[in-house]
């Protein structure tokens, strides 16, 4: 694997490499000692044009883990707020010996040309750009569906045959963009749950069913609910009239949680808008898989990070890495 830019183009197969990669890894987590030397001497570097703590966060621990040398920097205070362009910080990491870069950009398609553009020869992983896609956020997702559905029988696992509502900031969202073209590609059934105004204009081209009414969505008793979070920071018009009316009609409260089938599981990507999108009582239920959701994406980016720059041996390894 040479980057990680988005899962629309991810085959089905390296998809599930990566899913079973992070099974290793997650196997590892429970250790005494958690630390791998996988990547000893290898150096990554976090490229965070965004403000973002759990993400950040989560890719520092999974380069740390594998033994990467790991570089953070953050826009803020660099020399991108004067000026500097991302071919110059590019050429900059590059001198600097950077193997992997992890990007996050609000300029949907700057991973893309990051890795595409010669500036650089490391590795690049998308770590959410724009309204454009986040590629491990919707890996760590379906890690999480897949475990809740099997358990310890989940390696080699796809999501056929299984549904998945996701309710929400559609239009705003590269996490849902994401898990379309992921969870789809796996076998799920994904139906979108939102307001008119937060559906994406090109949706007719997405694999999924799109729906108006939340009650009616999860009537048909969907395995997964994923709640989005309403991104008020994207929002430059009146989406929907008041956030109480948003609530009461697209939100995840009790009355609604206690509707879903027994097996249905409660997701969000983070951080939670609690009493918008979500209640407390389904951010809090035994059905909630918010926390689950954390740990395991140390685990699937420890997955994405190895295949990137270990990625030319052979499939065993990381199963002995592991041991």
């Amino acid at each position: 694997m040479r980057h990680l830019l988005d899962t629309k183009t991810l085959s089905r197969e390296e998809a599930l490499r990566i899913l079973d990669v992070a099974e290793d890894m997650r196997d590892t987590q429970s250790r005494e000692i958690r630390k791998l030397p996988t990547l000893r001497g290898k150096t990554v570097v976090n490229l965070f044009f965004e403000d973002s703590t759990r993400t950040r966060i989560s890719f520092e621990a999974a380069a740390k883990r594998l033994s990467a040398d790991v570089i953070n920097f953050s826009a803020k205070g660099s020399s991108v707020s004067k000026g500097e362009s991302l071919q110059d910080t590019a050429q900059t990491l590059q001198a600097m010996g950077a193997d992997a870069v992890v990007i996050r950009h609000g300029a949907s398609g700057a991973p893309h040309t990051l890795a595409t553009s010669g500036w650089i020869s490391a590795g690049v992983v998308n770590a959410g750009d724009g309204t454009h896609e986040h590629p491990t956020q919707a890996l760590l997702d379906a890690f999480t569906i897949r475990k809740r559905t099997f358990g310890d029988d989940s390696r080699g696992r796809d999501l056929e045959g299984l549904s998945v509502t996701i309710v929400g900031d559609v239009l705003h969202s590269r996490v849902a963009r994401s898990n379309v073209w992921l969870l789809t590609s796996l076998g799920a059934r994904v139906t979108l749950v939102a307001p008119p105004t937060l559906v994406p204009q090109d949706v007719s081209a997405w694999p999924v069913r799109i729906a108006y009414d939340l009650d009616e969505a999860l009537a048909s008793g969907p395995d997964a609910v994923m709640m989005l979070r309403i991104q008020l920071e994207r929002m430059t018009a009146a989406y929907f009239p008041t956030e109480r009316e948003y609530s009461r009609r697209w939100g995840l409260d009790a009355e609604r949680l206690a509707a879903l089938p027994a097996g249905s599981i409660v997701m969000h990507p983070g951080p939670m808008n609690r009493g918008l999108e979500i209640s407390a009582d389904a951010a809090d239920s035994p059905r909630s898989t918010v926390l689950e959701q954390v740990a395991n994406g140390v685990s699937v980016r420890m997955a994405a990070l190895y295949l990137l720059l270990a990625g030319e041996r052979t499939d065993t390894t990381a199963e002995e890495d592991a041991r």
